[in-house]
């Protein structure tokens, strides 16, 4: 009997000691609303299981809610506004300098976080936290927070796998299937793709490591002068990694124990009614109706005039009806089957059984809730992850990838009369859709059980691979390489120059006048 009574005591305890309450700190250092909107969905779900949470960021919540503290840092939105404004312009750049683009915006970030009075404050505070989750958005010196506060460094990165999230945990990126995110490539690749691949990956690689690295690490020492740990030391020492990817949305790959993937863990599977004049819009489309949005970030009433012409004459004369978010009350020439809006519910909407298909700028977040609820997209990929984003709905068939610089009526037009006759995408797509949702919990309960357990397990060090560890020379055997390669060149040199010399001398011996020179054209006197 008092074993029993015992049992259940150090069960109970255990149990406590299981569902013991952490203080976080969350960084979300985007000024793009889609970002924080990953970041906001993992706090929630934080403080829905009784944890406290501070979240760092430039959306401070107009309702409060208990558990959630907001600190509010408008300098990040300063900082953002040159960057956010000539998105746009940025389709019309190489791709070599929209990498850089990315880095130097993300210098900005990093320092107007840090210098922010809001933040500054709390950098000097006496707060303690349990463990830092930190969004990866080109801001690696913010990691050092983790050794500010004593807390295991948890990393969310709402895009995909990016190289200098990747080496935060050793996660392997086989190039030749595994295409650069700002490249439109499958994974099943051609011979020039892996090529184009494998050039880009380099020229990254070199500007991370003598560009981008070196920079943050100035910023990190100005700082976090008191951090035992250097900028590399601290970077590699990431708990977790938690990407807004799945499998079914992207091209399967490899990833390291601790590089998780929680796509649509901000998705609430609860839809709401949809405001009386939407809802009376879509349900009056006898030949259903088109959603148009081209994110949080680009904003529809920026785009030249000359290719909202084209957009209006493509849905012009349409059977279908369009929603389209358009961030100006008016919009000249605007044809009556087509309703515009600043803002729209856009999950609502395209569970809406009218809709037929969705025109996306093809971010993420968009994506992923297409295929949640399964509407096929037409896409105008402009910056990062879009264009490997369209590639993939291209490749596996729910999807028609268009070029926004030949942006004209014509392709638009045959693009949305493709998708809403051609029962393939639709048909594609919900399969898609059906295999997403068959996963064994759901994407935000899968995100906050892996932050809990890193907490639990004070960092979950056995959860870190040794690649973690390495140089990307050393991970990838570059040096191994070399001394073999060296070797074999040496000894193959030596063995054909002593081959040559035996020859020579066997040869001169027997033929004293010199048949075999003369065979090589050459006669000896």
């Amino acid at each position: 009997m008092r074993l029993a009574i015992f049992a259940s005591i150090f069960s109970l305890i255990g149990c406590v000691g299981l569902c013991s309450a952490y203080n976080f700190l969350m960084v979300l250092n985007s000024a793009g609303r889609s970002h924080f909107n990953v970041g906001h969905a993992l706090a929630k779900g934080l403080v829905a299981k009784g944890h406290e949470i501070t979240v760092v960021s430039v959306f401070p919540l107009k309702k409060p809610i208990p558990g959630y503290h907001d600190v509010d840092v408008p300098n990040v939105i300063k900082v953002m506004q040159g960057d956010i404004a000539a998105l746009w312009q940025s389709i019309q750049k190489p791709l070599t300098e929209k990498l850089m683009d990315h880095y130097q915006m993300g210098f900005r970030i990093t320092r107007g976080l840090f210098e922010d009075p809001n933040f500054q404050k709390l950098l000097v505070s006496n707060s303690t936290f349990d463990g830092v989750i930190c969004e990866s958005f080109y801001n690696d010196a913010h990691y050092g927070l983790a050794e500010h506060f004593k807390a295991p460094l948890i990393a969310l990165s709402t895009g995909g796998a990016l190289t200098f999230i990747s080496d935060m945990v050793g996660s392997p990126a086989p190039p030749s299937f595994v295409p650069h995110i700002m490249l439109s490539f499958g994974d099943h690749m051609t011979f020039y793709e892996r090529l184009v691949n494998v050039l880009f990956l380099a020229y990254e690689r070199f500007l991370l490591d003598y560009y981008y690295l070196p920079k943050q690490a100035e910023i990190y020492r100005e700082f976090f002068p008191h951090n035992k740990h250097n900028f590399y030391e601290m970077r590699r020492n990431a708990s977790l990694v938690l990407i807004n990817q799945h499998f079914s949305l992207g091209f399967p790959r490899p990833y390291a124990p601790n590089m998780i993937e929680v796509a649509g863990l901000h998705v609430d599977d609860n839809q709401k009614p949809l405001p009386p004049a939407i809802e009376k819009f879509i349900n009056e489309s006898n030949h259903g109706a088109i959603y148009f949005s081209m994110g949080s970030n680009l904003k529809s009433k920026d785009l030249p005039a000359e290719k909202i012409a084209e957009i209006l004459q493509a849905f012009r004369g349409l059977k279908q009806r369009v929603l389209w978010k358009f961030e100006l009350d008016d919009l000249p020439n605007k044809p009556d089957n087509v309703y515009i809006s600043n803002w729209f519910p856009q999950t609502d909407i395209l569970a809406h059984p009218n809709i037929l298909a969705f025109i996306t700028h093809g971010g993420m977040l968009s994506t992923t809730e297409s295929i949640y609820l399964g509407k096929p997209v037409i896409g105008y990929p402009i910056f990062s992850d879009q264009f490997s984003n369209m590639a993939h709905a291209e490749q596996i068939g729910y999807g028609i990838k268009l070029d926004f610089q030949k942006l004209n009526s014509k392709d638009l037009r045959a693009a949305i009369e493709r998708i809403t006759s051609v029962r393939s995408y639709s048909e594609r797509v919900q399969a898609i859709s059906q295999r997403y949702r068959d996963q064994q919990q759901k994407p935000l309960d899968n995100a906050v059980f892996w932050v809990e357990h890193v907490v639990r397990h004070k960092g979950a060090d056995y959860l870190k691979s040794a690649g973690q560890r390495l140089n990307w020379w050393q991970y990838h055997i570059v040096d191994v390489l070399a001394v073999i390669s060296i070797s074999v060149i040496l000894t193959l040199t030596v063995l054909f120059w002593a081959l040559w010399k035996l020859l020579s001398k066997l040869l001169n011996e027997q033929w004293p006048s010199g048949p075999p020179f003369a065979i090589l054209g050459y006669n000896k006197k």
